[in-house]
């Protein structure tokens, strides 16, 4: 297996590798319009890349809502890489992220199909499963104050 290196990174200098997945996961494969993607808040947010080599192949972001609480999103994971941890990984090191930031409270929104992912990773579904750019999801909340 390749060697997969985790990177914190701003948006200004990584816009292109974060867009790059984002564009094969989310708007090609997953047909989600570049406007709901897009939506202006990648500049105030951490993100974490993955890389095989030098190739960009996951990416998530971590947004802080308040002093307690952050929100992970847009983890995408190229299709020619998943299976391997990668997402995993990529969710962890955006839990310890939120975690040095004295976070308190995770939200993400879950897409239905990965929600194990998550389950497996502390967080507990909370409402009813909604629509979010066609695709069905479920709110999901993690306490940080034990351990991750």
């Amino acid at each position: 297996m390749s060697h997969i290196t985790f990177k914190s990174v701003n948006y200004k200098d990584y816009s292109a590798a974060i867009q790059g997945v984002r564009r094969s996961v989310f708007h090609i494969e997953q047909g989600v319009d570049p406007a709901l993607d897009l939506d202006g808040k990648d500049e105030t947010a951490d993100h974490i890349l993955a890389y095989v080599e030098n190739q960009a192949v996951g990416t998530v972001r971590v947004r802080y809502l308040d002093h307690q609480t952050a929100k992970i999103e847009r983890l995408a994971v190229l299709s020619d890489f998943r299976g391997r941890g990668i997402g995993n990984t990529l969710m962890e090191e955006a839990l310890n992220m939120a975690a040095n930031q004295q976070i308190n409270t995770v939200v993400i929104h879950a897409q239905d199909y990965v929600k194990s992912l998550y389950l497996k990773l502390g967080f507990v579904p909370e409402g009813e499963r909604f629509d979010e750019a066609g695709i069905s999801h479920v709110k999901m909340i993690k306490s940080l104050n034990s351990s991750i």
